[in-house]
């Protein structure tokens, strides 16, 4: 398992917290959101999931991967 934090700009609520940890469960990784300091601890399988699916998958809710 890879875990990886990401800086994450536009996250400031409950509800992103929830959009954001949903759509990662959804591809098949695990994350958890700091709204205090902006980012998202992410842990992923390298060998079924790709960096790249899971920054697409935040950024498809709506928020920027920096």
């Amino acid at each position: 398992m890879k875990n990886i934090t990401l800086q994450v700009e536009g996250m400031s609520c409950q509800h992103c917290v929830h959009s954001i940890e949903g759509a990662l469960t959804e591809i098949g990784a695990s994350g958890k959101v700091n709204l205090a300091t902006s980012t998202v601890e992410v842990m992923y399988d390298e060998g079924k999931i790709s960096l790249e699916t899971v920054k697409e998958a935040i950024e498809e809710q709506g928020y920027e991967v920096l």
